[in-house]
C-alpha cells in the first residue's frame, strides 16, 4: 500500500505543478502586460519584473483550488484511462482506500497554501507594494503619491508614499489640525525608521501656521511619537486580501476596539480560514467525476470540466461574498455555502457509483 501510495501521489504532485505552472504564467503574462502603463521615472521594465516575481507567491496560494482540482482530473483521469484504477479494484483496493490515497497529497498542497498564506506572501506582497511605490516616486520623495497610504490618528493626518517591512518609511508627511479643524502645521521628512518605541524622521521640514505669521524650520533628525507601529503598519498597507490569517484577526480585534466596521475582513479572514476546506471539496468533486460520469472520457474534457467546475466555484464565493458585506448577512456563511454544496454534490456522485 505504501508503494501505492507513493506511485498515486508522484502522479498528483506531478500534473499540479504542470497545471500550476501554466496557469501561473498565463497570470505573469497578463500582470507584466498591465504593469507597461505604469512605466515612468524609476519604474523600469526590469522594476517592473521584480515587483510581478514578488507577488509570485501571492498568486501561486490563489491558484492552488484550481490547480489541485485540474491536477487531480488529469493525474487519477490517466490511471482510469490506462485501466490502472479497474487494476487496483480488482486486486481489493476499495474506492473508500484510493480516495484516502489521493487526499494525502492534497493535505501536503494544503499544507503549503497554509504556510505561504501566513509567512511569506503577505511579506511579499508588503515587500512588491513598497518597491513598486518607491520606484515610481523617484529621488522626489516628499511628493505625495496617489498610491501611498493615508491614516488618521486624533486631529492628526499623516501620508505615507512607500511602507517597507521591518519599520521603514518613505516621503513621510503629516498634517496637523486644531478641535475647530484648522491647519496648524505640516510636517514632510524624507523617511523614518522605527528606533524601538518611537520614529526617528529624517531630512524634516516642518511649517508651522498662525493668524499672522507662517515659520519654516529644518532639521536633519527629529523624534516623532504615534501610536503607529511597524507591525500595525503592515496591516494598513496591504489589501485585506494580502493579509495573513493572524494578520486579519489581529486587525479586526483592532477595528473592534476602534469601533470600526470590520466585514470586510472578517469576509477575507473566514476566506483564508476555509481555504483548506475548498481544495478538499474540490478534489473530492475531481474524484467523484473520475470515478462517476467522467472515467470514459477524454482527457481534454475532463480538464474542460475541471476548469468550468473551479470557475463557477470562485464566481459563486466572489458573489456571496461582497453579497455579505452588502445585505449584512455573516461573511462565515457566504464562504461556507458553496464549499458545502460542492461537497455534497462530490459526495452525492461518490454514493452513487459505491
Amino acid at each position: 500500500m505504501n508503494k501505492l501510495s507513493a506511485y498515486i501521489s508522484g502522479k498528483v504532485f506531478a500534473a499540479f505543478f504542470i497545471v500550476l505552472l501554466l496557469i501561473l504564467s498565463l497570470d505573469v503574462l497578463s500582470a507584466l502586460i498591465d504593469q507597461l502603463g505604469d512605466l515612468r521615472n524609476d519604474y523600469s521594465l526590469r522594476q517592473a519584473f521584480i515587483y510581478i516575481g514578488l507577488t509570485i507567491p501571492g498568486r501561486v496560494n490563489e491558484f492552488i483550488p484550481l490547480a489541485t482540482l485540474i491536477g487531480c482530473l488529469v493525474a487519477m483521469g490517466m490511471l482510469s484511462s490506462s485501466s490502472e484504477i479497474m487494476i487496483m479494484r480488482a486486486s481489493g483496493v476499495s474506492l473508500f482506500q484510493l480516495i484516502h490515497l489521493v487526499f494525502k497529497p492534497t493535505l501536503w498542497l494544503i499544507s503549503l497554501s497554509i504556510v505561504i498564506a501566513e509567512f511569506i506572501s503577505p511579506v511579499t506582497d508588503q515587500w512588491a507594494t513598497s518597491h513598486k511605490d518607491l520606484q515610481l516616486s523617484g529621488r522626489d520623495q516628499s511628493l505625495v503619491l496617489q498610491s501611498g497610504l493615508w491614516h488618521r490618528e486624533a486631529d492628526n493626518f499623516m501620508h505615507f508614499n512607500v511602507v517597507q517591512p521591518g519599520g521603514v518609511l518613505y516621503g513621510v508627511t503629516l498634517f496637523k489640525f486644531d478641535h475647530l479643524g484648522k491647519l496648524t502645521q505640516t510636517l514632510i521628512a524624507d523617511r523614518a525608521s522605527f528606533q524601538s518605541r518611537n520614529w526617528l524622521l529624517e531630512n524634516v521640514k516642518i511649517t508651522s501656521f498662525s493668524d499672522d505669521k507662517i515659520i519654516q524650520d529644518q532639521f536633519t533628525t527629529q523624534l516623532w511619537e504615534t501610536q503607529l507601529t511597524p507591525k500595525m503598519l503592515s496591516y494598513l498597507s496591504l489589501d485585506a486580501s494580502e493579509l495573513s490569517p493572524t494578520g486579519l484577526f489581529e486587525y479586526i480585534a483592532f477595528l473592534e476596539q476602534q469601533g470600526l466596521d470590520t466585514k470586510a475582513y472578517e469576509l477575507a479572514f473566514w476566506q483564508k480560514c476555509l481555504h483548506p476546506l475548498a481544495i478538499m471539496s474540490l478534489v473530492l468533486v475531481a474524484l467523484s467525476f473520475i470515478f462517476g460520469p467522467l472515467r470514459s472520457s477524454t482527457m481534454g474534457y475532463r480538464i474542460f470540466i475541471g476548469v468550468v467546475v473551479g470557475i463557477s466555484f470562485q464566481f459563486a464565493q466572489n458573489l456571496l461574498g461582497p453579497s455579505s458585506l452588502i445585505y449584512g448577512f455573516s461573511p462565515f456563511y457566504a464562504v461556507l455555502s458553496p464549499i458545502i454544496i460542492i461537497s455534497a454534490l462530490g459526495l452525492i456522485l461518490l454514493y452513487r457509483v459505491r
